[in-house]
């Protein structure tokens, strides 16, 4: 029995991206290490982990990350059998744009505004600091979205949240 909490390190097989991936879409990883249990090994390096996509949020240009979820629920051993398996979701956010939205409009904005106040005094001011944030606004609609993204190869660690009935082989006496 393979206690829930139990960590499994996983090496993803699957290429998934918050701009492509749809929830249940399939995902394989590889066990990356023996999991032992009362020094026994219950899942070898290598098994087969099956799971599949839970949540795809795609971000914004000016709101929150991008967003991955994946959970894990079948467990595939060398000889081919397959064992229910209940992961805690695991989540990969993209980077969040929103803190550079507000840097580029407000960067712009004041630039607007100085360049205003030097052709056309204080309401050459007021003009270009408008006229800069709409072009800093333009930008940032204009740049990318900022995807979630698990590449083939990557390292990712997963909590069971239920235990696990795993045959363990006996040692011979």
């Amino acid at each position: 029995m393979l206690p829930a909490s139990s960590v499994i390190g996983l090496q993803m097989e699957t290429a998934l991206s918050s701009e492509r991936a749809r929830v249940e879409d399939r995902v394989d990883a590889r066990v990356t290490r023996d999991v032992l249990v009362n020094g026994r090994v219950a899942i070898p390096a290598g098994s087969r982990v099956l799971g599949s996509v839970t949540m795809v949020d795609r971000g914004g240009k000016v709101k929150g990350a991008a967003r991955l979820g994946i959970r894990f629920h079948t467990l595939v051993l060398a000889d081919g059998s397959e064992m229910a398996l209940h992961s805690e979701p695991f989540y990969r956010d993209g980077e969040s744009p929103g803190g550079d939205s507000a840097k580029k409009i407000g960067g712009a904005a004041v630039g607007g505004a100085i360049l205003g106040a030097i052709l056309g005094g204080g309401k050459g001011a007021m003009i270009g600091g408008s006229a800069g944030a709409g072009a800093g606004t333009a930008a940032v609609m204009a740049g990318d979205r900022h995807a979630a993204v698990i590449a083939p190869g990557s390292i990712v660690t997963v909590h069971l949240s239920e235990p696990a009935t795993i045959q363990v082989e006996r040692r011979r006496q």
